[in-house]
């Protein structure tokens, strides 16, 4: 991490866009450079009816863009969009400072958050599957000698080697990744075994979810009000006020204009929001765009396959609510802060309701000297009620189990 934040100038180019979107979409790109350590000093917009080819932006606009460098002592362009190769080339052929765009800005970003070995693994497929294309020698763009943003990651080795050298990373990195993979495959068949109920929060990032997962798991999980604060899936166990036990994963947090690479190279760790059993849905309702947000989230959740997981939205951040806020009701949803205990308690309790909406209930006998089987009900199902009846010598045990493990009150 560098000791003085690095100059930023950003640039992004209006086309169909409609000036609010636009202007939010501007204002994320701030943020996610300010998560990078970087200090916005400028920016330049452009209007036209389509991106420059060559550019991105005009010509006239690349001088004046230029000027501005040297005006303000910036050290990097940022571009709002994701640039081509040759755009790439083009505009660090003009400028004289490092260019990137949105993509390597989230895909840096990445490499700093990442803690564990797959989570790093994996920022480091995404980043050489963004490079490779766009190795065109060891002009600005791609020089690692200085540091700072947009460096992070594979270092400088493996950034100027050659094609062959970072496909043949690509593949070590892909295998290493698949031996991760298998290993995770293995842990989530263990909880499957175990029948726990899974729980996997998602969101589009800095919504909460981390800060939420903390209260109810009395985790330790980093939060920060960033962008993308945690990056690695992390599964605590969640206890509720009743006794009810099950697992619940905090992910990491989605984006609009997510890059493709990175979709692909988190997909096994994504593949966690899969296998639950159900979906917590965090949208930060005190942001102007959470419209947006729980849109992009939606559309991320069935690109990667999500359709028939019953979800249950949150509206985190109620005492700082947008003005504009009106709920989208497609669904069940709650309004909390999740720094708020008495919220926190009251998510268990939906959490559970939300859980018997999709359960059978049941009420049976259970002999005294099967404690097994007694402590198998009393750790899978929701029981309301259980009562020991001293002249049969049994139990009476009634409550909800989840449509998918009724097995466990008829074995």
């Amino acid at each position: 991490m560098n000791e003085k934040n690095e100059k930023v100038i950003l640039v992004g180019c209006q086309t169909t866009e409609k000036d609010d979107h636009f202007k939010l979409s501007m204002e994320e790109l701030a943020s996610l450079t300010r998560t990078a350590n970087g200090e916005v000093v400028s920016q330049l917009v452009q209007k036209r009816p389509r991106i420059h080819n060559a550019t991105y932006i005009g010509k006239g606009k690349l001088e004046e863009l230029r000027n501005l460098i040297d005006q303000v002592g910036a050290d990097i362009v940022i571009f709002n969009n994701e640039l081509t190769p040759s755009q790439l080339r083009n505009i660090s052929n003009h400028l004289s400072v490092r260019v990137l765009d949105r993509t390597q800005l989230i895909l840096d970003i990445f490499a700093l958050r990442a803690k564990t070995k797959e989570g790093k693994l994996q920022v480091e497929l995404a980043q050489l599957k963004y490079l490779l294309p766009r190795l065109i020698g060891e002009g600005t763009e791609l020089s690692r000698q200085a540091g700072g943003i947009g460096t992070r990651g594979p270092g400088e080795t493996k950034l100027e080697s050659d094609r062959r050298h970072i496909r043949s990373r690509i593949r070590d990195v892909e295998s290493q990744i698949s031996h991760v993979k298998t290993h995770r495959e293995r842990s989530r068949s263990k909880r499957k075994q175990n029948e726990w109920i899974q729980i996997a929060i998602v969101g589009y990032t800095n919504a909460g979810k981390s800060t939420l997962f903390n209260r109810l798991t009395t985790s330790d999980t980093f939060e920060e009000n960033l962008l993308f604060a945690t990056l690695d899936t992390t599964t605590r166990k969640l206890k509720t006020n009743s006794g009810y036990e099950f697992l619940v994963s905090d992910t990491v947090g989605f984006i609009q204009d997510l890059p493709t690479t990175l979709v692909a190279a988190f997909r096994s760790t994504l593949e966690e929001v899969l296998e639950s059993d159900f979906i917590i849905h965090v949208v930060d309702c005190s942001n102007e765009d959470y419209e947006t947000h729980e849109k992009t989230v939606n559309k991320l959740l069935l690109d990667l396959g999500v359709k028939e997981i019953p979800i249950i939205k949150i509206y985190n951040k109620i005492d700082m609510m947008h003005p504009n806020f009106i709920p989208i009701n497609d669904g069940k949803f709650i309004k909390i802060s999740a720094l708020n205990p008495n919220d926190i308690d009251g998510v268990k309790n939906e959490l559970i309701n939300f859980i018997k909406d999709f359960s059978d209930s049941f009420n049976i006998s259970i002999s005294a000297d099967n404690g097994s089987k007694i402590a198998k009900i009393r750790k899978q199902a929701i029981v309301e009620s259980i009562i020991f009846n001293e002249e049969k010598q049994n139990y009476s045990i009634s409550g909800f189990v989840p449509n998918w493990l009724t097995h466990i009150i008829k074995d």
